[in-house]
C-alpha cells in the first residue's frame, strides 16, 4: 500500500523505519512545523522530519491539519492509508475519510483504557502492572476508533515513562507493520472498542510533577518515576526548586535508621541520601539544582551543606 507516515517525536520515528523496510511504500510524511530548541532557541526539524529528509521523503509540515493545501496534497498523493504515531495534533473530518483505509493509529495503552495524550505517564502514576499498544482507526472521537490489534507489556518495578516507552515504541512498530499487512491482505476488520474500561490519560503538568513527601512511599516512587525524563519530577529546598530523578523506596530496618524520618525530611550519609514521607523512606538517585545538570544526589548534598533537620517541600 502507499502510505502517508504522521508523527513527530523520537518514538515515532521507530515505526517509521519499521514502514520503510517493510513491503509498504512510504511516500510521504506528516510532522510538525520546525520549532525552537536547544539553548539559542534555533529553529529545529521533529526527529520524525530529519529521519524522513535524509530519507529523501517529501515531508508536510502544516501549522494545522485543518489546511486546504494539506488535504489537496493528500488527494494528489493517492495513499491507501496513513499509519500514525505521536502526531501531535487533532486530525479534522476533512482529512480523515482522504486516505481508502484511513489513519491508523498506535496508542500506547490497551484501549480502551488511557486515553489521551499521556497514556504511558499515566499507567506508571497509576501503578497498573500491564499496558500495551493498540493500533485502531482514528474517528473524530479522542482515542474512541475500532481496533485492529494490540500487544501488551509488563510495566517493571523500576521502569520510568521513558525506558517503557522506549519499549512500546518497538512492539507498537511491529504490530503497525502487522496490522497495514493485514488491512492489505483483506483479512483484518475493525472492532469497536468495549464501552467498559474507559480511562483517561491528560498530559501531565509541571505542578502535577510535584513530590508530595506526605503521601506513601509507593506514591512517590511512582510519581517520579511517571515524570522521568518528562515534565520532571521536582521539590524545593529552602523555597529553590530541586529536579528530581527516579527514587528507590527502602525499609528502615535496611538503612538502620535510629529513628523514623518525617515526611519531607533528608538525611545525608556519606553514601547515600534518604527522604521521608508518609511510609517508608526513599533513596534518591540524581537531582537537578536550580540552573545545573543533572548530578549524583550525594555529591549535590556535600556541597548543598544542609542544615540536620532540612525538611524538603515546605517553602515554595
Amino acid at each position: 500500500m502507499r502510505l502517508l507516515f504522521a508523527g513527530s517525536p523520537a518514538p515515532a520515528v521507530v515505526a517509521l523505519e519499521a514502514l520503510m523496510a517493510s513491503r509498504h511504500e512510504v511516500v510521504a510524511v506528516l510532522t510538525r512545523p520546525d520549532a525552537p530548541a536547544g539553548r539559542g532557541r534555533s529553529l529545529r526539524p521533529s526527529p520524525v522530519a530529519a529521519v524522513a529528509r535524509e530519507a529523501g521523503l517529501e515531508v508536510l509540515t502544516p501549522r494545522k491539519p485543518s489546511e486546504p493545501e494539506l488535504v489537496q496534497r493528500l488527494a494528489e498523493l493517492g495513499v491507501d492509508a496513513a499509519p500514525v504515531v505521536a502526531y501531535g495534533a487533532l486530525l479534522p473530518a476533512s482529512v480523515l475519510d482522504v486516505p481508502v483505509h484511513g489513519w491508523i493509529n498506535v496508542h500506547f495503552s490497551v484501549l480502551p483504557a488511557w486515553r489521551g495524550a499521556a497514556p504511558v505517564q499515566n499507567a506508571v502514576l497509576a501503578g497498573d502492572p500491564v499496558t500495551g499498544a493498540t493500533t485502531f482507526r482514528i474517528e473524530e472521537g479522542l482515542d474512541t476508533g475500532p481496533t485492529f490489534g494490540m500487544v501488551t507489556e509488563t510495566i517493571r518495578p523500576t521502569d520510568t515513562s521513558g525506558a517503557l516507552l522506549d519499549r512500546l515504541a518497538l512492539s507498537g512498530a511491529e504490530l503497525l507493520v502487522r496490522t497495514l499487512d493485514g488491512i492489505a491482505d483483506g483479512v483484518l476488520v475493525p472492532v469497536p472498542q468495549p464501552a467498559d474500561g474507559v480511562s483517561h490519560a491528560p498530559k501531565l503538568t509541571s505542578e502535577d510533577a510535584r513530590v508530595r513527601w506526605e503521601h506513601p512511599a509507593m506514591a512517590v516512587d511512582r510519581r517520579a518515576r511517571a515524570c522521568t525524563p518528562a515534565p520532571g519530577a521536582w521539590t524545593t529546598v529552602d523555597g529553590v526548586r530541586l529536579g528530581l530523578g527516579p527514587v528507590t523506596p527502602v525499609r528502615p530496618a535496611e538503612v538502620a535508621l535510629d529513628q523514623p524520618l518525617a515526611p519531607g525530611e533528608i538525611l545525608v550519609r556519606r553514601r547515600e541520601v534518604l527522604v521521608g514521607t508518609a511510609t517508608d523512606p526513599v533513596r534518591l538517585s540524581t537531582v537537578v539544582p536550580a540552573g545545573r545538570k543533572a548530578m549524583p544526589a550525594t555529591d549535590w548534598a556535600r556541597g548543598a551543606r544542609l542544615e540536620p533537620g532540612t525538611v524538603l517541600g515546605t517553602a515554595r
